[in-house]
Parts: C-alpha cells; structure tokens; sequence
C-alpha cells in the first residue's frame, strides 16, 4: 500500500514540474532552471544515495566516469533543456501528453539498440499512441500531417522523448546504484553547465515571491522526492508494475489544469486517450510475455 502511494506521489510531483514549469522558465530560462534544480537536487541526492545504497564514489567516478557523463548530458542537461524550452512555446498539458510516449518509444529504440524482443501488438501500440501524439500536433486535423509547420515546443518535446529514451537505454546498461548513477551524472553534469551561465544573466532582482515558490517546488519534489520515492518502490513493485503509474503525469497534469481554470481542448483529450492506450500496448504486453516467458522455463 505504501509502495502504491508513493508511485502516486511521485507522478504527481512530476505532474506539478510541467505546470510550475511553464510559469518559472518565462522569467529564468531553461538554462538557469536546469541548473539551479539540479544543484540543488545534488545536495539532497548525495547524502541519500550515501545512506541508502554506501557506494563508493571515487572508484564508482573513475571506473564509469564517460558513461555518468552521457548520461548526464542526455537526462540531466538535454532532456530537461527541451522540456523547459518546449514550455516555452507549449502548453503543460501539451507537454505532459507528448511526453506520454516516452515508454513506447523507448521500447522501439530497445529494439533497434538492444535487439529486445517486440512484439506485433507493441508495434500496433506504437502506431496507436503517435497517432495521438499528431492528433495533437495538429489540433485535430490529421490531414494537416504533412504541413511545414507545428508547435515548435511539441516538437521538442517528441525530440525530448528521444533523448530519455537514450538516456534510460544507457542508464539500464550502467552498473551503478540508481541513485548513485543518478548523482553522480548531476554532478558530472553542473560541472557542464557552469560555465555557459555566463552567457546568460540571472534575473535576480526580476523574480517574485511566487516565482521562487515555483523554483523551490521544482528543486525538491520532481527533483529529489519523485527520485526517491519512485527508486524504493521499483524497489519493492519491480519496473514493469510502477511504470505503469507513469501514464498518471498526464492525467493528474489535466486535473491541475483543470481545477485552476485551465481550457482543455478536445484533441488533447482524444488525443492523450490515444497515447495512453497506444504505451500500454506497446509496453504492458510486451512486459506480459516476458513474465509468461520466464514461468515457462522455471
């Protein structure tokens, strides 16, 4: 039951990234806000993965020191810098139903990189959720596929779902603690991004009280409690049970919107229906016939 609620809570906060999200990168920008979320996440994450999983960090940093810094590139750095700039031009709910594809897509790139198996019924389930995901793009309008041009932040945002999908295909490879990998790659990660901030100033005196608000929520509960509760309860529930709670950023971004007077359009909810329906073809099937698979050989 504990394991059940944090899965809830966890997608909950990253529902909440979206919405708060769309409001603080007006003011800071997308370079600003990756960093300042993921210093601040790194102070959180250290001690945690210290007491949590005792890794020892200079054998850990100099063994898989490249790999730590792809991915940190790829999840920390390039993934959070489309999401951001993508609500720069996008609505949250948007966002949040493109971002949807992610598990489908990460399991048609498992196919092609890691040669996993797929079945019929996952390729259908794909087809099925980027249908929705153009349903959206287009407002609605499927003839409109072949337009030269779209929503520049849906665009990133499917662009966005390329590189977490990367990043979780190298992240599955590395033999390293969740967490650890986790801080470690934020560290390698800041390290990167330090020295393009002087490129950019920092609105200091620009920001309200509500924006730090907003800044805040970002830093510690996508950032730090979503992690943590969504590593114990893999922990407990195992990848193929928590990842289906992931479709809940969606939905819980929908609710959030709508209980603060946001519109919700009819494509993004005929579209986002679609997307849900499509990764769960593409994913819970294709976890099904593992499952089969290995009580069959016991």
């Amino acid at each position: 039951m504990r394991e059940k609620i944090f899965l809830v809570l966890a997608n909950l906060f990253w529902a909440g990234n979206y919405l708060f999200g769309k409001y603080v990168v007006a003011e800071i920008g997308p370079l600003w806000l990756t960093f300042i979320r993921w210093i601040v996440a790194f102070l959180f994450l250290l001690p945690i993965s210290y007491f949590l999983e005792r890794p020892r960090y200079g054998e850990i940093m100099k063994q898989f020191w490249l790999p730590l810094s792809i991915t940190g590139i790829l999840g920390i750095i390039g993934y959070n810098l489309l999401l951001y700039g993508a609500l720069e031009y996008t609505s949250p709910m948007n966002a949040a139903i493109v971002n949807a594809l992610n598990p489908a897509i990460i399991v048609i790139l498992s196919y092609f990189l890691l040669k996993e198996r797929m079945a019929f019924v996952n390729v259908i389930g794909f087809i099925i959720s980027l249908a929705g995901v153009l349903f959206i793009l287009t407002n609605g309008h499927l003839q409109w596929i072949f337009q030269t041009s779209y929503n520049h932040g849906d665009l990133m945002m499917l662009l966005a779902g390329v590189v977490w999908a990367l990043y979780s295909i190298i992240g599955k490879k590395l033999a390293v603690p969740p967490i650890t990998a986790t801080t470690c790659s934020v560290f390698y990660s800041i390290l990167l991004l330090f020295p393009f901030l002087f490129l950019q100033p920092f609105p200091l005196a620009e920001l309200s009280g509500k924006e730090w608000i907003g800044i805040s929520y970002i830093c510690l509960f996508p950032s730090v409690f979503s992690f943590l509760f969504w590593n114990l309860s893999v922990k407990k529930v195992g990848p193929s049970y928590a990842g289906i709670y992931l479709n809940l950023i969606a939905v819980f971004t929908a609710m959030i919107t709508f209980l603060l007077g946001g519109k919700i359009s009819a494509s993004q909810l005929i579209g986002g229906a679609f997307v849900l329906i499509g990764v769960y073809l593409a994913t819970n099937v294709r976890k099904t016939e593992a499952s089969l698979a290995k009580d069959t050989s016991v």
